[in-house]
C-alpha cells in the first residue's frame, strides 16, 4: 500500500472520532513494505502535528467542507498539504503520489479535487498562511478551546508549552537499578558509540543524543533499560518505597511505573495493579516478563473496590490517573483532533471519584501520590483541592524534587523542548481513617 494512503486510512478513523492514532495506524502500517513504514508514522504524526494550521489552510482552499462520510478525502488532502509544507519531499512527487491515492478510495470524483486544491497551494500556501498568522490557532498549531486554555492558566509560558507541543520529543532511558548504576550504563552507551546524557530530575533517567531502535540499546532485551519520559520517572522517588509494602498502581497500563517501582525497591511485600481494560493488561504483563519482574494484575473499574479489594490496606498507592494527556501532545499529537473542551470537566470529576473510592484502600500513615499528564490545573491543583476539601483523613505532603513549577497543591511539570514531557504529582498522606 502507499505510505499516503496508509497513512490518511489511519488518520481518517482519528477525523471520524472511531480511533486514536495508537490504534488506527499499527494495522495499515502492517499493510506497507516495511521500507515505507518510517515515511508512513511520519506522515501521519506529521499531518496529527500540524492539523490544527493545515485545516484552517484545507478551509481556505476549498469551496465547501467536506461531508462526514468523506473524512478519507479530508485526511489524504491533509496528508498532501503536510508534505508541500513540512517535508523535503518534491512538490511534484507530493501531489502526484497523493492525487494518485484516490483511486483506492473508489471516489473517482476525489481525484480532481485534490490535485486541483494541491496545485492551488504550492501555488498560493504560503501567502495564505502568512495572512493567517495572527490566528493564534495557525500560529501556534493547536485547536482553538486548547489554546485558550493554555494561555489562561499559563499566560507566561503558553506559547513555551504550544512549540514544545509541537517539537519532535527526545528519547529517554529509564536505566533499571537492579542491574547498573545510570553512570555505568552510560559507560555502556559509550561504548556502543550512542551519544547520550544523565537527565536533570530522575535518577535512573538518560536522555539520548539521537533516538535509535531499542534494539541497538545494550542489554534491552535482557532488562537493563527501559524506555520511559523522565517526568513519569519520578513517581518512584516520590513514593518513598520500603521493604515490606504493599502497594497499588490504579490505572497502570501500559506498565511503565509499575516495573519502575518493583525496580526501585526489590523489597515490596506485594504489588497490585490495577487497569480498566484487560487487553491493556497484555502490555504490562509483557513489560513485566522482560524485566524479570512480577506483579498481580486486574482488568476492573478502580472505582469499583468491592470487585477487587481483598480490604487488606496498601502502604503506598500510585494513582496515574485518566485525563486529558496534554501534556504528552508531542508524542501523541492525535491528541489535538480527539480531545475537546467538554472532555475536561467530565474528566475532573472520574479523577475526583477514583480518589474517594481508593481513599479508603489506604492504610493510616500511607501516603497517595496523585499523578496525570494534564498540564491543565482543571486537572490536577483543582481536583486535589476539593479532594482536601472533603477529606478531613487527608493532608499533603511537600515533593522532594524541583522539578517542574509549585502549585498551590502539588507541582506541575510543563514540556520542555529536549527535556520531560507535561505532567502532574501531588502526594497526600492518610493522618486518619475518618471521611467526615
Amino acid at each position: 500500500m502507499n505510505p499516503r494512503l496508509a497513512a490518511a486510512r489511519a488518520l481518517a478513523a482519528v477525523l471520524s472520532g472511531k480511533a486514536s492514532l495508537n490504534s488506527s495506524l499499527p494495522a495499515q502500517l502492517d499493510k506497507v513494505d516495511e521500507r515505507d513504514r518510517g515515511l508512513t508514522q511520519d506522515l501521519a504524526f506529521g499531518t496529527a502535528r500540524w492539523q490544527p494550521r493545515l485545516d484552517l489552510l484545507a478551509a481556505q482552499l476549498l469551496q465547501k467542507p467536506f461531508k462526514a462520510a468523506d473524512a478519507d478525502v479530508q485526511a489524504l488532502l491533509l496528508v498532501g498539504l503536510y508534505q508541500l509544507f513540512y517535508t523535503r519531499i518534491p512538490a511534484h512527487a507530493a501531489i502526484g503520489e497523493t492525487v494518485g491515492c484516490a483511486d483506492k478510495l473508489k471516489k473517482p470524483w476525489a481525484k480532481g479535487l485534490l490535485n486541483a486544491v494541491l496545485r492551488r497551494a504550492q501555488r498560493e500556501g504560503e501567502e495564505l498562511l502568512a495572512g493567517m498568522e495572527r490566528d493564534p490557532v495557525v500560529r501556534t498549531a493547536h485547536p482553538r478551546w486548547l489554546q485558550k486554555a493554555l494561555k489562561a492558566f499559563w499566560p507566561e509560558q503558553w506559547e513555551a508549552i504550544c512549540a514544545a507541543n509541537n517539537a519532535h520529543p527526545p528519547m529517554i532511558l529509564r536505566v533499571n537499578r537492579r542491574h547498573h548504576s545510570r553512570d555505568a550504563y552510560l559507560a555502556l552507551l559509550a561504548e556502543a558509540g550512542i551519544g547520550a546524557s544523565a537527565c536533570q530530575y530522575s535518577r535512573d533517567g538518560i536522555v539520548l543524543a539521537e533516538a535509535c531502535d531499542v534494539r541497538g540499546l545494550p542489554g534491552f532485551a535482557e532488562g537493563w533499560v527501559s524506555v520511559q519520559d523522565e517526568a513519569a520517572q519520578l513517581s518512584a522517588d516520590l513514593l518513598e518505597l520500603a521493604p515490606g509494602q504493599r502497594v497499588l498502581d490504579a490505572c497502570c497500563a501500559p506498565g511503565g511505573k509499575t516495573c519502575h517501582l518493583l525496580e526501585a525497591e526489590a523489597g515490596l511485600a506485594h504489588m497490585v495493579a490495577i487497569d480498566l481494560e484487560a487487553k491493556r493488561l497484555t502490555r504490562v504483563r509483557e513489560n513485566l516478563d522482560r524485566l524479570q519482574l512480577d506483579a498481580e494484575l486486574i482488568a476492573c473499574d478502580a472505582r469499583d473496590t468491592a470487585s477487587w479489594w481483598d480490604g487488606k490496606p496498601f502502604q503506598r498507592i500510585l494513582l496515574d490517573a485518566p485525563c486529558s494527556a496534554t501534556g504528552v501532545i508531542r508524542r501523541h499529537p492525535d491528541i489535538k483532533m480527539t480531545r475537546q473542551a467538554d472532555d475536561i470537566p467530565a474528566l475532573a470529576t472520574l479523577q475526583g471519584e477514583l480518589l474517594d473510592a481508593l481513599w479508603p484502600t489506604l492504610e493510616v500513615g500511607g501516603m497517595l501520590l496523585y499523578a496525570t499528564c494534564s498540564t491543565l490545573p482543571t486537572e490536577n491543583t483543582e481536583v486535589i483541592k476539593a479532594f482536601l476539601a472533603r477529606t478531613p483523613g487527608a493532608r499533603e505532603l511537600d515533593l522532594a524534587t524541583e522539578a517542574g513549577l509549585r502549585q498551590p497543591h502539588g507541582r506541575q511539570l510543563l514540556a520542555q523542548e529536549g527535556g520531560h514531557d507535561g505532567f502532574y504529582y501531588a502526594k497526600l498522606i492518610k493522618i486518619t481513617a475518618s471521611r467526615g
